[in-house]
């Protein structure tokens, strides 16, 4: 199975500091989620895991072999904000990966109609790509991240600016998912509902550093910094 550990992570962008020493454990199987105000770091930090941006400082550790190396493979699934979609048809999108791969036909067929049947998307299979809603591109575009069944799955604000429909619909696309799978799965997001609705854990990016982390009920109901309590209550601007 396939952990993420970041250690003593620091990152600058001129004369900004975005990260400042953050350290960072997601466990095997694992659903955690990264809230914090807009510029606290968050994407950042996803994309460095991701393998995306350069850390200044610090190790990630994602995955490791048999003998305590971290896995050169790093088998890892990401979605963004923004969907990425290719010039071509729903089902030729969500294959990509597959066909990179060398899958075979059959194989492709059934992974694919598998994949789009989970997010919702089985009828629009042959409408083309660029034609899709904003909600149903980005069900797209997890499903052509799920069909490869990466052992960890990175999401970044997957389901902003969304309509409730396909905010639903995602969440059940990632809770499927990390049940059928047991991923590990590490979300970015500034909504504390969607944390409690598909994390174990959860932690709070504050300025660059993790101010806090515990299970998810603890997190939401009992925090143990003042910041935390501050962002749970919504008293800290998103």
């Amino acid at each position: 199975m396939t952990g993420i550990r970041v250690t003593g992570l620091r990152k600058s962008f001129g004369a900004k500091c975005v990260l400042d020493g953050v350290d960072l454990a997601v466990e095997s199987g694992e659903a955690f989620a990264l809230l914090g105000p807009s510029g606290s770091g968050k994407t950042t930090l996803l994309r460095i895991v991701a393998g995306l941006e350069a850390a200044d400082e610090g190790t990630v550790r994602v995955g490791e072999d048999g003998s305590g190396n971290a896995d050169p493979g790093r088998d890892v699934g990401l979605v963004m904000q923004r969907p990425a979609v290719f010039h071509r048809s729903v089902f030729d999108n969500v294959a990509f990966g597959l066909r990179l791969r060398g899958v075979s036909p059959e194989k492709v067929e059934r992974q694919v109609s598998a994949a789009l049947e989970q997010v919702g998307l089985a009828e629009a299979r042959d409408a083309k790509a660029w034609t899709l809603s904003a909600g149903e591109a980005q069900r797209m575009c997890f499903a052509r991240a799920a069909v490869l069944e990466p052992r960890v799955f990175l999401l970044d604000e997957f389901t902003a600016n969304l309509d409730p429909s396909n905010v639903a619909l995602l969440e059940a696309a990632v809770r499927a998912y990390h049940e059928a799978v047991g991923a590990t799965v590490l979300i970015v997001t500034h909504n504390p509902f969607q944390a409690k609705r598909v994390a174990h854990r959860a932690g709070l990016l504050l300025d660059g550093r993790l101010v806090e982390v515990a299970d998810v009920p603890t997190f939401f109901e009992h925090p143990d910094d003042e910041r935390t309590r501050a962002f749970v209550r919504g008293e800290m601007p998103y």
